[in-house]
């Protein structure tokens, strides 16, 4: 995990988005793991009775609560809310850039290595399931697409995962964090 709080640490961030009229604020954790010698990235499944984002995989997260210090305290207590992990078990390895989704949600993502095995404690009434993605599956560029989307100026994201599908906002996330990972230097 040093590696990758080294990593995270070295890239040169890109700017973060320009601030809209006015955006919801929202952080998320990336939970990384290492099993058997290999990295793993733990996303969530979406209820379909949640208000946002229904049935997408996303990382745990959600919006600023006024008593939050910041943005990784939301990341942390929405993650703990979500997915049953304890801010005191989450060691953090850094953030990414903070994005603007179609939404308009300003999300501040951070990186947080949690240890193995956990016990997670999806919420049933936000998370239908947890799925847990090794590092270098995500990596192989079979599964990754990048198409044009109705409504978007830009292309959208897709990582194809066995039968999920991550792609939006988590996808870009998600993208941030592999070329950080795999990044020379």
């Amino acid at each position: 995990m040093e590696d990758v709080a080294e990593r995270l640490r070295r890239r040169d961030p890109p700017e973060p988005p320009p601030p809209t009229e006015a955006p919801r604020r929202a952080g998320v954790l990336v939970p990384l793991f290492v099993r058997e010698g290999e990295l793993w990235v733990v996303f969530t499944r979406r209820t379909e009775t949640v208000e946002h984002h229904r049935g997408q995989i996303s990382f745990p997260g959600g919006g600023e609560e006024p008593d939050d210090d910041s943005l990784l305290d939301t990341a942390l207590r929405e993650t703990e809310e979500e997915i049953g992990v304890s801010p005191e078990d989450v060691r953090y390895l850094g953030r990414l850039s903070p994005i603007v989704t179609v939404t308009d949600f300003y999300v501040e993502p951070y990186v947080g290595a949690i240890p193995q095995p956990y016990s997670f404690r999806p919420a049933e009434a936000e998370i239908a399931a947890i799925i847990e993605a090794p590092v270098a599956a995500l990596l192989d560029p079979r599964i990754f697409e990048r198409r044009p989307f109705p409504g978007r100026p830009e292309p959208v994201l897709f990582y194809h995962h066995g039968e999920h599908v991550i792609w939006g906002a988590t996808a870009r996330i998600l993208k941030e964090l592999l070329d950080a990972l795999t990044a020379s230097g």
